[in-house]
Order: C-alpha cells, then structure tokens, then sequence
C-alpha cells in the first residue's frame, strides 16, 4: 500500500443533504474541489474512495459533498474521521517548501549546534507557518517559518537549524 497523507478532518455534517464540515489539514485548496478524490480512513482503519461533488467555504471550514452520498444519515458516521491522499496526489514543491509530514519529526538544533528540541505540530495561523518544539523538561517553543530565523532544513537527515532572534526561546 502506498504512503497516505492527511488533508482534512470531517468535525461534522453540515446541513441534511449530505455535506460534511471539514477542517482543513492542506494548504492546497484545490485538494476539495469538484472532481477530486479523497480517502476516508475509517476507524478500522480500511480506506473508502470518495469523489468530491461539491465545495464551498462557510465560516473558515471547508463544506464538502461526496458523490453518491446525498443525506446527512449517509455522512453521520463519518464525523470525527480523517481524508487522505495518496503519494501520487501530491503536488511538487517549490524550493524551501514542505509537506507537514517531513517537517514533524525534525530535530532542532541553534546554530552553536546546541540541540534544541523535536517539531510535534505545525500552526498556520497566517503570514507565515509557525513550527511548536518540544523541548526536554521545558515548555514548548514557538518557532516562525522566517528566512531570518530558519537557517537550513535538511529533511533527509530530518534537522533544522536556526539562528533564533533575541527573545524567542524565552
């Protein structure tokens, strides 16, 4: 089987024709839009091909309407479930960017080489992604996805380096 991604979580229904209410877990839009497949992994963990029939936007959450299911008693049971893709569906990057997958998981380190922890959760809360490091006996550390503060990413040796700005670790 090939490696699946994670692109969405249905939270709930939307509606009694059959939408679902999805939180977005892509910054590729076009991931929800008419035509497209989806993987819904069920809790046992079997994948269900769906078809998106329909996409709309409605207060920061994706409404999603899958091919052949066109009641909200279809949907109910797929609240609480992840959509994936497959590795064929993912798009090519430009340089210096990622997929979530290879970024969480990296280990941090300054540049005096001191190690400073494991990226567990990647925030996107606008202008720029924030990276959370987990950090040994330590609060977490918010690190932003700047130029100025992320020196290099070495995905095939999984580890980061920055060179944080005056504050930021505190």
């Amino acid at each position: 089987m090939t490696n699946m991604f994670n692109v969405g979580k249905i939270v709930n229904t939307h509606g009694i024709k059959g939408e679902v209410k999805v939180q977005r877990i892509t910054d590729f839009e076009d991931r929800f839009h008419s035509g497209g497949r989806l993987f819904l992994e069920k809790e046992n963990g079997q994948l269900l091909e769906l078809e998106i029939d329909g996409h709309r936007i409605h207060k920061g959450f994706d409404l999603v309407q899958f091919s052949g299911f066109n009641n909200i008693n279809d949907v109910e049971q797929f609240k609480g479930l992840n959509l994936k893709i497959d590795e064929e569906q993912q798009t090519e990057l430009d340089k210096n960017e990622f997929y979530f997958h290879e970024i969480i998981g990296c280990v941090v380190y300054l540049t005096n080489g001191e190690k400073l922890g494991i990226i567990k959760e990647i925030l996107t809360p606008g202008a720029n992604d924030v990276w959370v490091v987990s950090r040994k006996d330590e609060k977490d550390v918010l690190i932003p996805y700047v130029e100025g503060i992320v020196k290099e990413v070495d995905i095939s040796e999984q580890k980061v380096t920055i060179e944080p700005m005056e504050g930021l670790l505190d």
